[in-house]
């Protein structure tokens, strides 16, 4: 993966919900980065630590969770290539959370000295980053809401019309078909039940012929009914929808 690719994921990403004027597109290809690559659940983010760089995703799905003292983890959010995961760190004293590889990924890390001085110089690209950190706690808000209110079903249905269709907007998707590859371990801690309610909760989903996920794919086969169980409305993600696939 080169510079410039790395560079044309993060325009990518932005333009879904902010425009970038040809002088913006010319900061973030100057921006110097170094691209990683990470093993499945290898972290690059620490709870604690207080990083001097920000993380791209360049390809992969990476995960944000947090660490329990007794060891448990609470998945927050997941990203996918294009995101910036840790953003918010640029105005942080330390960060709250850690985040990991799903599957393998490949990260690049931009310098914050050197984000700072391409938002001093074009504040439209740091307020387009900024619009990313609002989204970000859009999405945080619907998890709380997957975890506190919705059924199990509802829940689980929404986080995949989630993940699908952000991966529909970033060009990730193939057909209907996305790999995602979370384990059901994993599932259960992003949605806080049991592994035997994952198991369970998957198969009720499986009866109504709208969603399988098996071995780290997610199919959808009836993305109108998905929706339907998960009261999804992706008004919170703010994009365009360019692919028109809103409910």
């Amino acid at each position: 993966m080169d510079a410039h690719n790395a560079h044309q994921l993060l325009v990518r990403s932005l333009q879904t919900h902010s425009r970038l004027a040809k002088q913006d597109v010319r900061e973030i290809a100057a921006l110097p980065h170094e691209i990683r690559e990470f093993q499945p659940g290898e972290d690059f983010i620490h709870q604690g630590e207080a990083p001097k760089v920000a993380a791209l995703v360049v390809s992969g799905t990476v995960g944000r969770y947090h660490i329990l003292r007794n060891g448990r983890r609470q998945y927050i959010s997941f990203h996918i290539a294009g995101d910036l995961p840790d953003v918010q760190a640029l105005f942080l004293r330390e960060m709250d959370h850690s985040v990991c590889a799903i599957g393998a990924a490949i990260v690049a890390f931009v310098p914050h000295r050197m984000l700072m001085r391409a938002f001093n110089r074009r504040p439209s690209f740091a307020f387009a980053i900024w619009r990313e950190t609002l989204i970000d706690a859009a999405i945080f808000r619907e998890a709380v809401t997957n975890n506190g209110a919705r059924s199990n079903v509802a829940g689980m249905a929404h986080l995949f019309c989630e993940l699908f269709y952000r991966a529909r907007e970033a060009g990730l998707n193939n057909g209907m078909t996305w790999d995602f590859p979370v384990s059901l371990t994993q599932l259960g801690e992003t949605l806080a039940i049991a592994i035997a309610t994952v198991h369970r909760t998957l198969r009720e989903l499986r009866a109504t012929s709208t969603v399988d996920f098996r071995d780290g794919k997610l199919v959808v086969n009836d993305w109108t009914g998905l929706v339907k169980i998960a009261e999804f409305d992706p008004g919170y993600l703010h994009t365009r929808d360019p692919l028109g696939i809103s409910p």
